[in-house]
Order: structure tokens, then sequence, then C-alpha cells
């Protein structure tokens, strides 16, 4: 159904809208750098049908700004409603976020679930459930105890030899299952004497050589404060690469433009970490970004999390592992879901991501397995766990068991 007049002016709204979750953010009064860019993409012929219809003044040009994207981002339950029939679990729990992570959609991704059903996997990553409002005994609102590690304000420092530095705490889409759901969204965000803090914190421990930039989604970020930001850590002498962590490819392909390309290009080797959950997420545009990303030198990793009822069986997990080595992504690690408030309905067992691994080792290309992880409660950092491939193991020999289930032996002498 078209949406009345009403509908469209606030829908299409080309002024800040409430959403806006952050001040930082392009079309603020305060951002902290300007930019004005609108990169020339195609749009899907889901997404032009939903643009007529939900947005059908806005033109394609400005549907391809990403700034446009944030601006009208879906942000309350009037606004989703507007687009889909929400169920009762859906409006409780919208109705019940004070407090909590916010509710976030970009139109680009809405015209993916719009006209789904509750339980579709993409749906499920982006609208709250009443059981998202359930908190077990052993959920923490900071469950790596990120906190704890953090020397200056947006530096984690767990590992030697690299530090984790959150740079923005706003995203284009808020995942109902973030690590991070205590922090981001908030208004708590890094001013500049905060980002020359991080940055004598990095240049003063000669021992970090891996820097991950993260947040939120530090490609949200105009270009400008990218480029100060990569130009300070780039010109450590003893910080060898250089990572971003980002879903902006999956949330908000348009971000990914040629002008953006060209300022990242600047600091390699630079690394990007990119974030999927189901297959059906690459689509033609977020096919593309990757693509331009690839084409720009940057090696592309992706990091996915295991989730009960959306990707925890063999078959979705192979194809999306299949489908990101098509577009030059390379599956890099699968999480064990972290234990945040709220996120039980998300979680499986442990054995369940074993089952997974153990049914694409063999029987799919080396290239298309992850590495599979618990990010360990407390801090403890990421551990890596396989099935159990070893029979026995003895100082005369260790017996192995393949992926078809035949034993093999090795000598250990």
């Amino acid at each position: 159904m078209n949406a009345n007049n009403n509908e469209v002016a606030t829908l299409r709204c080309e002024s800040r809208l409430a959403g806006c979750s952050s001040d930082e953010e392009p079309g603020a009064e305060t951002m902290f750098f300007s930019q004005n860019v609108i990169p020339k993409l195609s749009v899907s012929n889901r997404s032009l049908e939903f643009k007529q219809r939900y947005f059908p003044l806005t033109s394609v040009e400005s549907w391809n700004d990403w700034k446009w994207q944030l601006r009208n981002s879906f942000n309350s339950i009037d606004d989703l409603k507007r687009i889909m029939k929400l169920t009762e679990k859906e409006i409780m729990a919208i109705n019940n976020l004070k407090g909590r992570l916010p509710l976030r959609v970009s139109p680009y991704f809405a015209s993916l679930i719009y006209d789904t059903k509750p339980s579709h996997p993409l749906r499920r990553n982006v609208v709250p459930v009443v059981e998202e409002l359930i908190t077990s005994g052993s959920e923490k609102s900071d469950p790596l105890h990120e906190k704890a590690f953090s020397p200056v304000k947006g530096i984690v420092h767990r590992y030697p030899d690299r530090v984790l530095f959150t740079v923005t705490q706003v995203c284009s889409n808020y995942c109902r299952y973030c690590t991070r759901s205590h922090s981001v969204g908030r208004l708590d965000k890094l001013g500049k004497q905060d980002f020359e803090k991080a940055f004598s914190y990095i240049a003063g421990h000669k021992e970090i050589r891996d820097v991950l930039i993260s947040g939120g989604d530090p490609l949200t970020l105009t270009d400008e404060t990218l480029d100060y930001i990569l130009s300070n850590i780039r010109g450590i002498e003893h910080v060898e690469i250089i990572r971003i962590g980002t879903r902006t490819p999956v949330v908000l392909p348009q971000r990914i433009t040629d002008k953006l390309i060209n300022v990242l290009r600047k600091y390699h080797p630079l690394f990007l970490s990119l974030h999927f959950s189901h297959p059906s997420e690459i689509t033609e545009e977020c096919a593309a970004a990757c693509n331009k990303l690839a084409d720009g030198g940057f090696p592309l990793g992706s990091q996915t999390v295991l989730l009960k009822g959306i990707n925890d069986n063999v078959p979705v997990m192979k194809e999306l592992m299949h489908k990101l080595l098509k577009i030059r992504v390379r599956p890099y690690y699968l999480y064990q879901c972290d234990l945040i408030p709220g996120s039980g309905h998300f979680r499986t067992t442990v054995a369940k991501g074993l089952e997974i691994i153990k049914g694409l080792r063999g029987f799919t290309s080396g290239y298309a397995v992850p590495t599979f992880v618990i990010d360990a409660p407390g801090g403890g950092g990421k551990i890596p766990l396989l099935p159990d491939y070893v029979v026995e193991h003895n100082k005369e020999h260790i017996v192995l068991r393949n992926y078809k289930g035949d034993v093999c032996e090795y000598p250990e002498r």
C-alpha cells in the first residue's frame, strides 16, 4: 500500500530525523568534519520497488546517498509500522527499549525485510522481540570486560601487540545481538582531545603493531574524519597494519564510494573485517560494494555470529561461505554468540558450532571454513574450537579421524 502524503513527508524528511542517535552523524548540526559526496550506484529491482512505494518523491541519486540513508533511518515503532506489520512481541519489545540498544534500520536494509515474516533471518537481525527483554544470570552488559582493559577512552588493550580503537558508537543498523549493546547508540562520542590521547597511547606503546578500528561502525564517520584517524595512526612508526571492523557493505552499501576508496587506499596495508550473518544479505548492492573494496586492494575477511534460527545449520552456513568467496570475502571467524543481556533467544550450544565446522571441513574448500571461536567471558580473549579429530596421541603416534570418519595414523618418531 502506498504511503499517504503525510507519511511520505515524514519518511522523506530531508532534515535530521529524530533517529539520528549521535551528533557525530553526517547531517547533524555539530558534525566533526564536513563532506558532500553522492555515490553513483545502481539500485536493485527490490530496492527500487521499495523506494517507489515508500519514498516516491525521492530520486535514485538521493537513495544512493549514504547520508540520506542515515538521515532517513527507521528509528521508532511508528516508522516501522508504516512499512510492515509488526507482531505483538515486536511491538512490546520496541515500546520497552528505553535504556537498551536502540532501534535503527537503514532504508536500504528495510527494503530487504519490509514484506517478510517475523521469522525471516534478516528481520530478526534488526527488529527486537520480547525475548530481548529477558536477561539470564550469566549475561552481562560488558561480557568481554572491555572497560577493564581500557587505559584511555576509546582504546581497549587486551592482547600484547594490538589494540581495539572504538572511534564511534554509531551504526547504520543496530543488530540485536551486538556485543557492545551496552554502549552503541549512545551520545558518548569521542572528541578531538580523546582522539589525541588515543593516538598518544598507541605511539607510547611500541609493542602495538596492529590497530583494529571499530565502534559502532567507523564507516558511519565522514571521509575527512576517517582520513584524520588513519593518517595519525599510520604516522606511528611501529604500527604495521590497520584493520577496520564494519558491517557497512552489508547494511549501507551506498557508503562505499570512490572517494572513500581513495581515502582508505592511502593507508595500506589496511584490512577490512566485515560482518555477515546470512546469505540473503549478499545482494546486488552488497556484492558491488565488496568488489569495489577488493578492487581497492583491501583484503576482506568475514566475521559471522552463530545465531539460533538464523544460520545455525550446515546448509545455510555453507551457502553463506560460498557466496562470500564469490564476492572476494574470505570467511575468517565464526563466533559463539556473546553473553550480552537478552541474547538467550539467539544463542546456540557450543556443540552446534562444532557440528557446523565438522559439516564444512572436508566437504567444501578450506577457504570456506572459518575458525570457530568463543570470545571468553571476562576478557579471556578469543579461544578457537575444533571438532574432536584426535582419537589417540602418544609418543609413538597420533591417530586421527578424518571428515569421512576414517581413521588415519601419523608417526611421531
